[in-house]
């Protein structure tokens, strides 16, 4: 990293919670207990797809102990088209909590809240559920076949539809909402995919600029390939656990969310309530790698439970409800014909990709997928075209550098191919197409103008790597065989979302002259909640030890924040440090001026003092004339543009002290996205097909370097999340009746410390994003597809480029392909 001035930015440090995460004295959700508490169980559906036609619960009922039955009838009504707030329309497509209509094995019927958890297990088994099948698929491309049935009643595919033409004069209203279609492929579609190849039928979505035509006729060499990949459960440590009580008509909701401030939206919509009455207490967060962006739409059944019953409500999760409604990332079934010149430089992508979507909203993998394939690899011209099919499988939601993974699973082994093909090194393949400066990425927008990046040092990522990995040495004896052993080496590149902007800082300088600062941030595992706030600690000058952080509940006055996902946090977070410390500082000198005479901008603020030439006073000093001052000082007076809710909140600080409190307003030219260039080498035995990873090396170009450790723990853990899916992680599923044969956790494969590389690095640029004023960017997503390409491009490197044409890659995947001298497993068939 590059030398570093600053005295706490760029340096490692104990994080407030981390005591107690290491003695146990940490509560998350499961861990709270209230007096007269009761315990819910969910009823799950044992079908893919049905309708519910009686529902017995007399028996239960009757049990001692069994104290209420919550149905679909108990939730808020829904009202088509209805503005829920915060972007969110309604829609009866929507998934509710409990339904009427199971869409796929193990979505929750009804629930049962009980005296103990061994009452509700049991009254869980008194209640009789007559059933109606339903029509069902599983597969995404099956069901794109002629003839072949829905996953739900309204059709199979997402469709979003065009705006309608404007009124002349006027300017173009927005386009209606996604809906659900009918859409089937001709025969004749499936019968022109030849040798495995997915079929180019009719897409939904579709984007493009360039010239693709020109941009082939200009390539030495044409790769066409298809490549399978696989759903997987996003399966947190902590399941999904909410505790819920009423208080004085407020909801209070311990739940495991990864964005404490956001997910008050959230759960009001679910219950059906004011955001004004609901309190979110989650201090420790056990993980969500996206799916608990703003928690999850089964905590209102603890909600609901809780207020029929006038007592507490614990809904603990079981590892195996959490692998049907925790959420999955979806499988993409893609196609891509790539043009590469002789240097390696792409002229043209043409892709199709069908997404595995699950039966409930429509999820952006797809489109991410391309926008990601396009800013990683900047294609001369390129056009990407999507399906977005529904499937009888629990849903899919946002996992870990959603789309961006599964791009970058489709483009890693072409440029390992063509690298191989063309005689070309794989750094070098990756340098001459490796974006920079302010890249533009994705399709025009109805203007004709693209998206680009704020920066990008991808070049600078892949030089620092080859060095860090010692790739020319490893590269001379990749493919060599030593008995039954042989090694490759792979590289891979990928870019994700690194932040966004717009949110609150806030924070008092008290009386004492500490800093009391105000976090609405989620404690998910990253370290972001305290990690961000260190720039107020470095600008004002305040040792960290005289900082105090509030986290983990929203009824103790925390402002506006950014969800935790989409590695938004130390982008917009730090911005929003930055400009609420900026606020505390200029208000220092204000006071000081005020006081000791002299202009405001001649005051210097460091060493906890406010200074000019020989006057000076102490931050506790100027907290106490702050509060003499009142106004503007004291947050007696606040700024018109930040967030209604930060204004609540300030509101109560008032008086307390200093007041800093502003709203990110600092300009951006681009969107922030980071990088991540990664190296493996492994070692597979030919005689088995089993391989292990020997060494792993990743190095991100994520703007400056806040935390080092935290850092470091997230680059190499997105690797390994893309590491467990190169390796194993996957679903299987009976495709004759629809159900998953993989339903517990450790069925799905995930990866532990044995499947580990041997040896693991990191490293990063440290070089500042030039659109932000601490110049840091999130990190947490960008290091999965790289993680998972360079292991692909390493087995490939050792065994040959037609072993595999799906993930993961399995032992058995290798022996038979060797031994056949072809790929031997199904080319499409999804959850196999």
């Amino acid at each position: 990293m590059a030398d570093n001035t600053h005295k706490l930015i760029g340096h490692n440090y104990t994080t407030p919670d981390l005591v107690a995460k290491v003695t146990g004295k940490a509560k998350y959700a499961e861990d709270f207990r209230a007096e007269g508490m009761l315990f819910a169980k969910l009823v799950l559906s044992p079908m893919p797809h049905a309708r519910v036609k009686s529902i017995d619960m007399s028996a239960a009922l009757a049990m001692p102990g069994v104290k209420a039955i919550l149905t679909v009838d108990d939730l808020p009504q829904v009202v088509e088209g209805a503005n829920l707030g915060e972007g969110i329309i309604a829609s009866t497509l929507s998934e509710r909590g409990l339904t009427m209509e199971p869409l796929y094995e193990g979505e929750p019927v009804l629930a049962v809240a009980a005296v103990d958890e061994l009452t509700a297990a049991e009254a869980v088994e008194r209640i009789l559920i007559e059933y109606e099948p339903l029509p069902f698929a599983v597969d995404p491309v099956e069901s794109l076949r002629p003839d072949s049935p829905n996953a739900r009643t309204q059709g199979n595919v997402w469709v979003r539809p065009a705006a309608p033409p404007p009124a002349a004069g006027q300017p173009a209203g927005p386009a209606p909402g996604p809906q659900v279609k009918e859409l089937k492929w001709s025969e004749q579609d499936f019968v022109a995919a030849r040798d495995g190849q997915l079929p180019l039928g009719p897409a939904t979505d579709e984007w493009a600029y360039g010239d693709l035509e020109a941009g082939f006729k200009q390539a030495d060499l044409i790769l066409d390939e298809t490549f399978v990949g696989a759903n997987t459960s996003h399966q947190p440590l902590e399941t999904r656990t909410a505790m819920a009580y009423w208080q004085n008509g407020k909801l209070y909701m311990h739940c495991s969310t990864q964005s404490t401030m956001r997910t008050i939206g959230a759960v009001a919509r679910w219950v059906g309530i004011d955001p004004a009455n609901v309190v979110i207490i989650s201090e420790y967060t056990g993980g969500g790698f996206g799916s608990k962006g703003s928690s999850s739409v089964f905590v209102a059944v603890a909600a609901l439970l809780a207020k029929k019953t006038s007592a507490p409500v614990m809904m603990r999760i079981t590892r195996e409800d959490e692998q049907y409604i925790g959420r999955a990332r979806p499988a993409l079934h893609s196609r891509v014909k790539v043009g590469f010149r002789k240097d390696g430089r792409i002229t043209a992508i043409d892709g199709f990709a069908v997404i595995d979507n699950g039966p409930y909203d429509v999820v952006s993998d797809g489109r991410s997928a391309g926008d990601h394939i396009s800013l990683s690899f900047q294609p001369i011209a390129m056009r990407w075209r999507t399906v977005t099919v529904l499937t009888n499988t629990p849903p899919r939601g946002a996992q870990r550098a959603p789309g961006g993974m599964q791009g970058n699973a489709l483009m890693a082994p072409v440029m390992g191919k063509a690298a191989r093909r063309l005689g070309i090194d794989l750094v070098a393949i990756h340098r001459i197409n490796a974006p920079a400066g302010k890249a533009e990425f994705g399709g025009p927008s109805a203007r004709g103008v693209r998206t680009h990046a704020t920066s990008a040092f991808l070049a600078q990522a892949l030089d620092r790597g080859a060095e860090l990995f010692n790739w020319e040495e490893r590269k001379a004896r990749s493919g060599q065989r030593n008995g039954s052993k042989v090694r490759g080496v792979g590289v891979a590149v990928s870019a994700y979302s690194a932040g966004s902007i717009g949110f609150d800082g806030l924070m008092v300088i008290k009386p004492d002259g500490r800093l009391a600062i105000q976090s609405g941030i989620g404690n998910l595992g990253t370290e972001s909640v305290f990690d961000v706030h260190r720039v107020a600690a470095e600008l004002l000058g305040v040792p960290w030890e005289k900082c105090d952080v509030t986290w983990g509940n929203t009824s103790k006055n925390v402002p506006s924040t950014c969800g935790q996902g989409g590695s938004q946090t130390t982008h917009a977070m730090t911005r929003a440090a930055h400009a609420a410390a900026s606020d505390a500082k200029k208000k220092l000198q204000e006071i000081a001026a005020r006081t000791l005479g002299g202009s405001p901008e001649s005051y210097r603020v460091a060493g906890e003092r406010v200074s000019s030439g020989g006057r000076s006073m102490t931050f506790a000093q100027a907290a106490q004339k702050a509060i003499e001052l009142g106004g503007k000082f004291d947050g007696h007076e606040l700024p018109a543009d930040i967030n209604s809710f930060t204004k609540t909140s300030a509101t109560a600080l008032a008086g307390q002290g200093l007041m800093g409190v502003a709203r990110d307003n600092y300009g951006r030219d681009g969107i922030s996205k980071s990088y991540v260039a990664s190296f493996a080498e492994v070692e597979v035995d030919v005689e088995t097909g089993h391989y292990r990873i020997l060494d792993f090396a990743a190095v991100a170009d994520c703007g400056t370097v806040i935390h080092p450790r935290s850092l470091g723990g997230q680059i190499l853990g997105g690797s390994m999340l893309g590491i467990g899916h190169a390796i194993a992680q996957k679903w299987v599923y009976d495709q004759h009746y629809g159900v998953p044969l993989a339903k517990r956790f450790h069925y799905s494969k995930p990866p532990t410390i044995l499947d580990a590389p041997a040896r693991m690095r990191w490293a990063a640029l440290d070089i500042p994003d030039p659109e932000t004023p601490v110049g840091a960017r999130g990190i947490g997503e960008a290091p999965v597809g790289a993680g998972f390409g360079a292991v692909v491009n390493a087995i490939a490197a050792a065994v040959g480029d037609q072993v595999f044409k799906r993930m993961p890659v399995t032992a058995d995947m290798i022996l038979t392909a060797l031994e056949a001298g072809r790929p031997t497993h199904e080319p499409l068939k999804a959850n196999v």
